[in-house]
């Protein structure tokens, strides 16, 4: 896409401080990092969301997500990471690429955990929500 800054960061057009590449992703800083070694993994092909990404390309890649952790393990020292996907638009999210943040975690870092990101509680039960699930898609 001609105006997707990171389809332009993947045809390396715009800068970046790319950590790793290959044939499908591109994975580089996160300018606006939260952590040191925040880094965004991102598909070379324009993949809007997680939802767009076809099946036989979620190995290519959700793989190398796990080589960058290695990769900010062994640099940083670090044996905690949060590694999440934004998907929709209601969260903010500003850019329409998938990307894959890995963010590094460090005592006392100030971070939550995942569960702590949302505080939405069902009131309905378990079952109720499970039932609601299989009716839709049973």
């Amino acid at each position: 896409m001609t105006d997707c800054i990171f389809c332009k960061i993947a045809g390396k057009e715009i800068p970046a401080e790319i950590v790793y590449e290959n044939d499908n992703v591109l994975a580089f800083l996160d300018i606006e990092p939260s952590a040191p070694g925040h880094t965004v993994v991102v598909p070379k092909k324009h993949r809007r969301d997680f939802m767009d990404l076809p099946p036989d390309e979620m190995n290519g890649v959700f793989g190398p997500v796990q080589t960058v952790v290695h990769m900010l393990e062994k640099a940083l020292q670090s044996e905690h990471f949060t590694i999440g996907v934004n998907s929709g638009k209601i969260l903010g999210r500003h850019v329409d690429h998938l990307h894959i943040h890995v963010i590094p975690r460090f005592p006392d870092d100030g971070g939550v955990f995942l569960q702590e990101v949302v505080k939405n509680t069902p009131p309905e039960s378990l079952k109720t929500i499970k039932e609601k699930i299989l009716k839709a898609n049973g």
